[in-house]
């Protein structure tokens, strides 16, 4: 027989609970076409050994659609075409863990932010000409990559280098792990990353890849939306559930300590 004062509390609980439940937004159902990149661990990637595709971002709009009661469908496109194809209304939402900043929220709306990371520098596990990017940018043999129009091109630009667009010291790639490769095979002598990124590059490499220096700065992620979409309210909900019962730092612990990308 059950403890009645552990009864009482488990009904307790279960009163608390119920209010919190019933401000949920229901979208009764609600078919939310979302496009992503699959390009970004450990937030949304292809995993290599069944070719699905998971991440950090896939099992968070898990546990919003059961909360807003919506059903989801995945599109893929670049990085490109990603926030122009959301504007203009193709789908109904991005998520390839696109940084929150005023000149994207002139053509996209924004979630709250979901998660928030610092910018770090990573170079091939044997680097030792350089341990910071002062001392990066003092050398001009050396070579920086990146996506064009991404939070990396920009830092990597305005913080690292002397801030002119066209520095040849600065080599575009097409997709994030072009870059991430390109460091690899020496092409380039560095690459920045978000941390969730960063560390998931690192642990996947068995030590061809650190990180060093101090970080460049933090940025906040959110999903976007066309403008005046109706899905921005619902979901702002339940990210905001998703931070008050301890779910995003479940994840957090499951996608940037446990797994380890590869192994």
């Amino acid at each position: 027989m059950k403890n009645p004062t552990s009864l009482a509390l488990a009904a307790a609980a279960l009163l608390v609970a119920v209010p919190a439940l019933a401000e949920m937004p229901d979208l009764g159902g609600k078919e939310v076409v979302i496009v992503t990149e699959n390009a970004y661990p450990p937030l949304q990637f292809v995993d290599p050994k069944t070719g699905d595709a998971i991440g950090w971002e896939y099992d968070a709009m898990e546990e919003i659609a059961k909360r807003i009661n919506i059903s989801v469908v995945y599109e893929n496109t670049s990085w490109d075409a990603m926030i122009a194809s959301v504007s203009e209304g193709q789908y109904d939402m991005g998520m390839t863990g696109i940084t929150i900043r005023e000149d994207r929220a002139e053509k996209v709306d924004f979630s709250d932010p979901y998660l928030r990371s610092e910018m770090m520098i990573l170079v091939r596990g044997d680097e030792e000409r350089f341990a910071d990017h002062k001392a990066f940018a003092a050398d001009e043999d050396l070579l920086i990559g990146a996506q064009p129009g991404t939070t990396p091109f920009y830092v990597g630009i305005y913080e690292v280098l002397d801030g002119d667009e066209q520095n040849p010291r600065m080599k575009l790639f097409e997709t994030f792990g072009a870059a991430i490769q390109a460091l690899r095979v020496g092409d380039v002598d560095m690459a920045l990353s978000d941390s969730t990124a960063a560390q998931g590059y690192v642990s996947a490499s068995d030590g061809g890849l650190k990180i060093i220096g101090e970080p460049l700065g933090t940025e906040d992620f959110g999903f976007i939306f066309p403008k005046g979409s109706e899905l921005v309210e619902p979901f702002n909900a339940a990210i905001g559930a998703l931070k008050e019962d301890g779910t995003l730092d479940a994840l957090n612990k499951k996608w940037f300590l446990d797994y380890k990308l590869g192994g």
